[in-house]
């Protein structure tokens, strides 16, 4: 009887986690698209929204042509105007993630494409924390090739 029981709430217990996780790894999915999608429009306010700056944050950028690029943060938040709303939309495709209490950490494959048609594909891993029940992105590495 007792392992019955035991049986009757690990089964509920692994029902509950696998909730949580379905229901935030949804959440974090909509947030890459929307990170994706105000960068693209220009929208700065609503694109700053999808970020939370914290001390150890980093975005590092390997280009096609080698070069590594460590950008500052505080710039993904407050770009120059020139920076951002150029247009175009972005593919996310095989996104894996894992979830562990507050933190995450996602890769995903991404196809850039401009307002004129043209593709541009990386690989990107990013950091995100679940801050007032929120997620957020606090840090990415972006790989672009050819």
């Amino acid at each position: 009887m007792k392992s019955y029981l035991v049986l009757i709430c690990l089964l509920l217990l692994s029902f509950g986690t696998w909730g949580q996780s379905k229901k935030d790894s949804v959440a974090i999915r909509e947030l890459l698209e929307k990170e994706a999608s105000t960068w693209r429009e220009g929208n700065v306010k609503a694109h700053a929204d999808c970020w939370a700056v914290k001390p150890y944050s980093r975005i590092l950028i390997s280009t096609k042509e080698g070069k590594t690029i460590d950008l500052d943060p505080k710039i993904i938040v407050n770009p120059p105007a020139n920076l951002m709303g150029n247009g175009g939309h972005a593919i996310i495709s095989n996104v894996k993630m894992s979830i562990i209490g507050n933190s995450a950490w996602v890769n995903h494959d991404e196809e850039s494409v401009s307002k004129d048609g043209q593709s541009s594909f990386s690989y990107e891993m990013r950091l995100l924390e679940k801050i007032n029940g929120a997620w957020k992105l606090v840090g990415q590495s972006v790989h672009s090739y050819k």
